[in-house]
Order: C-alpha cells, then sequence, then structure tokens
C-alpha cells in the first residue's frame, strides 16, 4: 500500500504539466500521485492529511461520526465505451455521498484507492480526479489520503484487468439526527424524492447505441438531463440533513440500488410490510422504474409529523417529494395497481 503523498500546490488538471497521450506504466506511481495530490485543499481541522501512513482528523464536538465505503468497478457499475472518466470519478464519490446523505449525515472527508489498468493515459486518470475533486468541494468533502495499485492482466492473452476505484467517506450527524432503515412501523406513510427512472432510462439509451446528440425517440433537449442523470447522479446531501434536523423521518434509505431493493430493505430491518400505489411514483415516461442508479432518497414519515415535513418541503427548494404508499403489518411489499396488488419486481441485487 502507498498513501499519498503531498506536494506544494493546489492546481486542476489543466494546470498540471501537460501529458499527451502517456500512460500510467509511462509516468510510475510517484508522479502520479503527486499528480493527484496537487489538487487537493487541506480544511484546518485536517491534522495530519496526504502523504503519511494515516490521516489524523480533528473531530467534531457532539457528534457522532458515520462512515461508509463503496467500490464502482468497470464492467459492473460503469462501461469506459460511453462513461467519460470525469463521470467515473463523480460516480465513485456520489454513491458514498448517498450513503451518508440517507443516515442524515453532512459529508467530512474521504479515502481514494485507485486500482488502474498499467496502460490507462495520465489523461484519463487527471479527468477522473477532476470529476471526482469537483463533487467534493461542492460538498465541502476533504481528500485526507488514499492508496493507488495496478490491476492485474487477465488471461492468457494478458488483457488490461478492469479500473476500480473504491472509496471510504466519512461524515457526522447530531444523535437525535440519525436516520436508520429501522425506524418504520405501520401507518407510517411512505416517500420519494424526485424523479425515478431516468438514469435507468439514460443506460438503456447508451446500451442500444444512442449517443449524447439524442436517444431514440427524444430530441437532445429532452435525452440530456436523463444521461446527465445516469453520467453525474447527484446525491441528495442537503436532503438527507434536512429529514434529521426536522425529524421528519422514521426511517431512510438511498436509491442506488433501485426502488424494489429500497422498498424490501426498509420493511426487512424494520420488521414490517409496504404497498406501494403504482399511480403515485414519480417515474419518467417510458423508464423502468424499480432499477437501480437513482440517487433519490426513499423515506417513511409518521402521519403526526405533517408539521416537520412541511418544514423539510419549505426548505428542500424545487426537489419535488413526494408520497407513494403506506406502510403495512406483517412483512413484504406489494405494488397496489389499477388491475389488483402484486409483488412488486426485484430490484438490483449483485450476483444474481
Amino acid at each position: 500500500m502507498h498513501s499519498f503523498t503531498a506536494a506544494s500546490c493546489q492546481l486542476p488538471a489543466a494546470s498540471c504539466p501537460l501529458v499527451t497521450n502517456r500512460t500510467v506504466s509511462d509516468i510510475g506511481e510517484h508522479a502520479l500521485i503527486s499528480r493527484i495530490t496537487q489538487r487537493l485543499a487541506k480544511p484546518s481541522w485536517v491534522v495530519v492529511g496526504p502523504g503519511d501512513d494515516a490521516a489524523v482528523l480533528r473531530p467534531e464536538r457532539g457528534t457522532f461520526d458515520v462512515l461508509t465505503t463503496d467500490a464502482i468497478v468497470e464492467g459492473v457499475h460503469f462501461d469506459r465505451r460511453f462513461v467519460p472518466p470525469d463521470a467515473i470519478g463523480h460516480r465513485a464519490l456520489a454513491v458514498n455521498l448517498s450513503d451518508l446523505a440517507a443516515m442524515g449525515a453532512r459529508p467530512r472527508a474521504a479515502l481514494l484507492s485507485f486500482v488502474l489498468p498499467d496502460q490507462l493515459e495520465v489523461a484519463d486518470v487527471d479527468a477522473m480526479v477532476d470529476g471526482l475533486v469537483a463533487l467534493a468541494d461542492t460538498h465541502r468533502v476533504a481528500i485526507v489520503g488514499g492508496n493507488i495499485t495496478r490491476s492485474p492482466r487477465l488471461g492468457s492473452g494478458q488483457a488490461p484487468g478492469p479500473l476500480m476505484i473504491d472509496v471510504t467517506a466519512t461524515g457526522s450527524v447530531k444523535p437525535r439526527r440519525v436516520l436508520t432503515r429501522a425506524g418504520a412501523r405501520p401507518g407510517d406513510e411512505v416517500y420519494v424524492t424526485g424523479t425515478l427512472g431516468g438514469a435507468a432510462l439514460g443506460l438503456k439509451f447508451f446500451r442500444s447505441g444512442a449517443d449524447l446528440s439524442g436517444p431514440p425517440g427524444l430530441g437532445p433537449e429532452e435525452s440530456a438531463p436523463l444521461v446527465e442523470k445516469y453520467l453525474r447522479p447527484v446525491p441528495r446531501v442537503r436532503m438527507g440533513m434536512l429529514l434529521g434536523r426536522n425529524r421528519a423521518a422514521s426511517a431512510c434509505i438511498d436509491l442506488s440500488d433501485g426502488l424494489a431493493d429500497g422498498l424490501r430493505q426498509i420493511a426487512a430491518a424494520s420488521g414490517v410490510g409496504i404497498a406501494v400505489d403504482e399511480a403515485s411514483i414519480p417515474a419518467v415516461s417510458g423508464s423502468e422504474t424499480f432499477y437501480s442508479d437513482d440517487y433519490e432518497l426513499l423515506f417513511t414519515s409518521r402521519p403526526a409529523w405533517k408539521g416537520r415535513l412541511r418544514a423539510v418541503k419549505s426548505q428542500a427548494g424545487d426537489l419535488p417529494i413526494t408520497r407513494i404508499g403506506l406502510v403495512t403489518k406483517g412483512g413484504g411489499v406489494v405494488l397496489r395497481t389499477a388491475s389488483g396488488e402484486r409483488e412488486l419486481p426485484a430490484g438490483y441485487e449483485h450476483f444474481r
């Protein structure tokens, strides 16, 4: 393991020395680390940052630490044929920030681990880091260290191995503002933020051979938001903090693995059932509503907390919050449709 080594300046990739068509094996690990750390800020609460064996952070008084980790792997979570490098970096951090949002936490710091094919171009690494750092800056997340290693070549033909980015992120939350999956009770109402299905539709366009200029049946203006939602999902950090601050949610989960999975996870953790009204789900027309990559929040709220929820909505700007169902006794998740009730379709699950 090699921790990021400190450098003397903080520059975007465009200001770093130009590396044209050179690969990571051409410049080596130390030069690559230097290019990354040049773009990392160091807040005053970071006592020891990149360059030592571990980071040292000054704790926040009166809060709990919230920790999460997630990896994105080429061929599983993204395809480099149509996901640009900056979007890969963005997605690597976004999935972790979405987890923190689901807990009501304010993001604070992150550690990065890169597993890189040896023939990956340095310019692509620069772009990945820029995409990740741009999102980190938006949410005031300090990158405090990390690791770089080479992806092994595969098979007798020694094909390049997959690119992988693993992120561990930390956040903070006051004790009475922690959100979990386990607090839903029968009678609670079920809500979701935003609009669902757009990211899955954007991915479908890519897989069918569509390009950014216009997916099938849609012009550039209609397709661009769907493509962007897949490439650069927006973690609902502020919404999670508002739900926690106003104590408006009895249970909460992020929907990076899809609505169906989120509903099942809350039902299982809370020991309840959930009935969802199909007609109430805010979905993009023609989309696969229940599948993954919508980084929205699914939460439950007590009927008596309507005032708290109104306070959240008043502070949430133009982000819609939609009631889609009800928590019930028993277990399982059902979908109420015009023709009756049926079991909810399965969401995304690894190894299945």
